[in-house]
């Protein structure tokens, strides 16, 4: 059974950080697999935070560049997302995302709240 299982989010005041974890299924935490993080508002368009590209770099939304960091650890197959300098319009649920022969999966969401 794939599973993606998030965890970190909560409330955090501006100018602070979280760290984001999604662990990932075993099946399908491959170098192959395309791994990301989005966030969705309600009422708004899922959004691409951040993800590696099928090359293994890393891309960001621009209005999180500087500031947020995708990292992933293969010894526990884990997805981070390092979230620092964190402002109001962060506020969103955030969810793991990984593409994998040609299917789609995606976490339960963990809520990020920003503010004072």
């Amino acid at each position: 059974q794939v599973q993606l299982a998030e965890s970190g989010g909560g409330l955090v005041q501006p100018g602070g950080s979280l760290r984001l974890s999604c662990v990932v299924s075993q099946s399908i935490f491959s170098r192959h697999a395309l791994m990301a993080w989005y966030r969705q508002a309600p009422g708004k368009e899922r959004e691409l935070v951040a993800s590696f590209t099928s090359g293994g770099s890393r891309t960001y939304a621009d209005s999180v560049k500087g500031r947020f960091t995708i990292s992933r650890d293969t010894f526990t197959n884990t997805v981070y997302l390092q979230m620092n300098n964190l402002k109001h319009e962060d506020t969103d649920v955030y969810y793991c995302n990984v593409k994998y022969t040609g299917s789609i999966y995606w976490g339960q969401g963990t809520q990020v709240t920003v503010s004072s």
